[in-house]
């Protein structure tokens, strides 16, 4: 094997694991009760624009539907964690939470609780 093909092995291997490190996030993220508020979707996003962009380069240049599979599997995750992050955030955002006639303090109070410790 050369060293061209081993890291070629490497960078796939590496790649197919990172599918799996995703799940802990997505598993976080699902529990969560505060609307996702750590999770920057700008981050996420350019990570899923940069996997598809490496579907794309594996497909149209390399014709290696292989690794093409792998990326598009992170990209798949990226959009879930993207998914849920705005889902949540939707969710749990003073609007969705206000009492009926649009009682915004009510909303407030309700948020506070359901973030803080004390009140879990």
């Amino acid at each position: 094997m050369s060293a061209a093909e081993i890291a070629l092995l490497v960078f796939t291997a590496c790649n197919s694991a990172r599918v799996l490190a995703y799940i802990p996030q997505i598993v976080k993220i699902g529990r969560d009760t505060g609307g996702a508020q750590a999770i920057s979707c700008w981050t996420w996003g350019l990570f899923g624009a940069s996997h598809l962009s490496t579907v794309a380069y594996a497909v149209l240049t390399l014709s290696d539907l292989r690794l093409a599979a792998v990326f598009l599997a992170n990209a798949a995750c990226c959009g879930t964690v993207m998914g849920l992050t705005f889902y949540k955030r939707r969710r749990f955002s003073p609007r969705a939470t206000a009492a009926p006639g649009g009682d915004i303090s009510y909303a407030v109070t309700r948020a506070r609780r359901t973030r803080s410790p004390a009140y879990r």
